[in-house]
């Protein structure tokens, strides 16, 4: 087992590959070992050189809706009326926490999705402060993209 840092494509190229000869290498086993290490090296690797921004929560929504064969009238029972669910899937309207927390629950979306990384993120509106609403700034398939890649 000889591992080194990863610093560059080719570097990265042959982690790779050991890592596919390694897979359901029996634990305990200095393959296992050998396979761990190299999933860290890779993994701190693919977060330096690869970072990814947190999808937008409506884009999410909205590529839930399609993987779920959702419509619209779905949402109502998490979002409120017909308008609502408009103006929220449009971006004139902000997520409220209990409506994040009812997406959660009937779609199964993280919370961290329809919250992001950013505390005072507009898509999120503070009991009693108006927030300006959030556009959406990607298509849910890049989306799917982004999800598919992690």
């Amino acid at each position: 087992m000889r591992i080194h840092p990863i610093r560059t494509e080719t570097d990265y190229d042959a982690a790779a590959a050991r890592i596919a000869q390694l897979i359901g290498a029996k634990t305990g086993t200095s393959a296992s070992d050998e396979l761990e290490v190299l999933i860290t090296l890779v993994d701190a690797y693919e977060a330096q050189h690869f970072p990814m921004d947190m999808p937008d929560p409506i884009a999410v929504i909205k590529f839930q809706m399609e993987q779920s064969g959702f419509t619209r009238k779905d949402l109502e029972p998490m979002i409120g009326s017909r308008a609502r669910v408009s103006e929220v899937l449009t971006g004139k309207r902000a997520l409220t926490l209990p409506m994040i927390r009812r997406l959660h629950s009937g779609l199964g979306i993280p919370i961290k999705l329809l919250v992001g990384d950013d505390p005072t993120a507009h898509h999120v509106r503070a009991r009693g402060k108006k927030m300006p609403p959030i556009r959406a700034s990607s298509s849910h398939r890049a989306v799917a993209a982004r999800l598919h890649a992690r």
